[in-house]
């Protein structure tokens, strides 16, 4: 069964980008399974398509290509610009959140107290 949402082929692409950050590391099917933890054969499978990882493995992959996992499933994976920018916002987003958190264990410690 093809997974497509608007015409892109998610499988294809998330082929595509494993063996283009694999190539970028200079990296062996053999060398990415071992660094990640998984078969050779998987890493195979994935890459032609055969078959489709978990979320466990895709972080697993990520990992071992020192990149997010999300970037696996760009259109242009490679496009530094574009990741840089959405690596800002993630930041800044991680950062609101963060502080929302505190303050709401600030607000939450100030009512206890009264």
């Amino acid at each position: 069964m093809q997974r497509r949402i608007d015409g892109y082929d998610i499988r294809q692409s998330f082929s595509r980008n494993l063996k283009l950050y694999r190539g970028k590391l200079n990296l062996s099917q053999l060398a990415l399974s071992q660094k990640a933890g998984i078969t050779h054969n998987f890493v195979n499978d994935i890459e032609n398509c055969k078959k489709w990882a978990s979320p466990e493995t895709i972080n697993k992959l990520a990992v071992a290509l020192e990149i997010e996992p999300y970037q696996l499933f760009m259109t242009n994976p490679l496009d530094e610009k574009r990741t840089r920018r959405l690596h800002l916002q993630l930041d800044e987003l991680n950062e609101r959140f963060n502080q929302a958190v505190c303050e709401i264990k600030e607000s939450y410690l100030l009512i206890e107290d009264d």
